[in-house]
């Protein structure tokens, strides 16, 4: 199991950090509202037992942008999919962990507690709109569906609040928008009737799932922006669920970088991109192109990511790493550690570099 991260709960006292840069000030408090704990999700297959998520910790503050990123398979959606109790199952379950939202351990509650949970105190965001939006119902239906679940309203109440959801994800025309079918509005647009299905019902937390993914570049720093405007005037806590760390420097407060099921680095935003520790977070880096500097082949990670059935219990980038270490050193399960304050790193020789820098905090 991994450390777990103890953070303080100051009541509406706003973080230190203020940063100007990216989309906007952050706006970062210190009140937690979701705390992972060794969250464990596996799938039963025919090759065997899938494990897509293996014991994740992580913690959300009010008005935080946390980005969790890696590449594909690493288990970020899944990660997603169970806070919000969505893993098919079969072939899917939860098997460990807690899931404490506003204080309440989700994980415990029945099936029809968890609807009015949905969509409710925590809504989905998903990368796909024309997939997340029914084509044979109108956009009024599909946002009003949400409100009337939660919130009962009915009638003229009802559409004043179709309405209000959509002017405040900035859609033009909102009257007549409402009436509008999916096939009838832009990538941008119908991502924002997703966004405002989200919002709706006023959540603590928002997942957003790679949801820039189909839109142009242009598109995409529009709805970042709108994203942070929101976040900015109600203080909700956002997932961000990316591969992208362009994205993630200009969106996040704190980033969680995945790999094969587990966090291998933790830290705010900053940390990350000036004193990446870990391997993986360093390749990831480097492969995002940057316009200032003349460079040619992008920097690649050699090899695959590991088939998640068949997965050791040892240091799962391993395999893939760089650095010179002993191949017992590769068959050590790393701990996810704190080396610095607010810093976590999933420490190994053979996946951090500066290993013996940090070796007096674990015992292997």
């Amino acid at each position: 199991m991994t450390t777990k991260k103890q953070v303080s709960k100051k009541k509406n006292s706003a973080t230190t950090k203020q940063y100007k840069d990216g989309f906007g000030p952050s706006t970062v408090k210190d009140d937690v509202i979701l705390s992972v704990r060794n969250l464990k999700t596996n799938f039963t297959t025919k090759w065997g037992t899938v494990k897509a998520v293996d014991g994740v910790d992580f913690d959300l503050r009010k008005g935080e942008t946390l980005g969790i990123v890696g590449e594909s398979g690493s288990g970020k959606s899944v990660t997603s999919l169970s806070i919000m109790r969505l893993v098919p199952n079969p072939p899917g379950t939860i098997e460990d962990g807690e899931i404490l939202l506003n204080g309440r351990d989700i994980l415990k509650l029945s099936e029809k507690e968890m609807t009015e949970i949905r969509g409710g105190e925590v809504s989905l965001i998903l990368q796909d709109p024309m997939t997340a939006l029914n084509p044979v119902f109108n956009v009024s239906n599909q946002v009003g569906e949400a409100i009337s679940i939660h919130q009962g309203l009915k009638g003229s109440s009802l559409w004043e609040k179709i309405v209000e959801s959509l002017k405040s994800v900035r859609i033009p025309a909102a009257e007549v928008r409402a009436k509008d079918f999916p096939h009838q509005l832009s990538g941008g647009m119908r991502q924002r009737v997703v966004g405002a299905i989200g919002i709706s019902s006023a959540p603590s937390v928002l997942i957003a799932d790679e949801p820039t993914t189909s839109l142009d570049v242009t598109i995409q720093a529009a709805y970042l922006r709108l994203l942070k405007q929101i976040q900015a005037e109600s203080d909700i806590g956002i997932i961000f669920i990316t591969h992208d760390f362009g994205i993630v420097a200009k969106m996040c407060d704190r980033v969680a970088v995945m790999y094969a099921g587990r966090i291998v680095e933790s830290a705010d935003v900053r940390t990350i991109f000036n004193n990446p520790l870990h391997e993986y977070t360093k390749a990831l880096i480097s492969s995002v192109p940057k316009l200032e500097e003349k460079t040619g082949r992008l920097a690649q990670i050699e090899g695959q990511p590991p088939m998640l059935w068949d997965l050791s219990e040892g240091d799962a980038f391993a395999p893939r790493s760089t650095l010179k270490f002993k191949p017992e050193d590769a068959k050590i399960r790393p701990e996810l550690v704190e080396v610095s304050p607010n810093h976590w790193v999933q420490l190994s020789r053979s996946s951090v570099k500066d290993f013996d820098k940090f070796s007096h905090l674990v015992d292997y």
